[in-house]
């Protein structure tokens, strides 16, 4: 069995506002970072772990991808308690997002979702930042 770790982010200036995500995939050694408009930060945090477990499949492919776990590591102790069930999802704008990766989990042998200190997440938290970053200076350009 291959175990993928992949780090997830979202992050909003403004809840809503400008809204980014990033994703690093340890094992792979790959990071993205994506502006996503205006959007809350819990809707960011739920775009990265979408964001993150596609990404993984493309680049693994579907018959390598049933054979493998992932872990997903995140900051975010809601989602990651919503995620785990142990939390229930009240916001509409969150329940779809939330079939999503239910559906995404199906793709993989197994899914966990593990909830880390803001630290040790530094770098999917900077590909997130850059990406709003990049966005804010590409509006200040026009």
């Amino acid at each position: 069995m291959e175990k993928i770790v992949m780090y997830s982010d979202g992050g909003s200036r403004g809840n809503p506002g400008p809204a980014a995500l990033g994703v690093y995939i340890e094992t792979l050694n790959k990071k993205y970072g994506e502006f996503l408009g205006t959007k809350t930060n819990n809707e960011a945090e739920y775009s990265a772990i979408i964001f993150g477990l596609k990404k993984i499949k493309s680049l693994i492919g579907k018959a390598v991808a049933k054979k493998t776990a992932i872990e997903c590591r995140m900051d975010s102790e809601l989602a990651c308690k919503q995620l785990n069930h142990e939390y229930k999802i009240e916001n509409e704008k969150l329940q779809p997002l939330f079939l999503e990766i239910w559906n995404l989990i199906l793709d993989f042998l197994e899914v966990k979702f593990v909830h880390i200190r803001r630290e040790y997440n530094t770098v999917a938290d900077a590909c997130a930042n850059e990406a709003m970053d990049n966005a804010e200076k590409k509006k200040q350009l026009f």
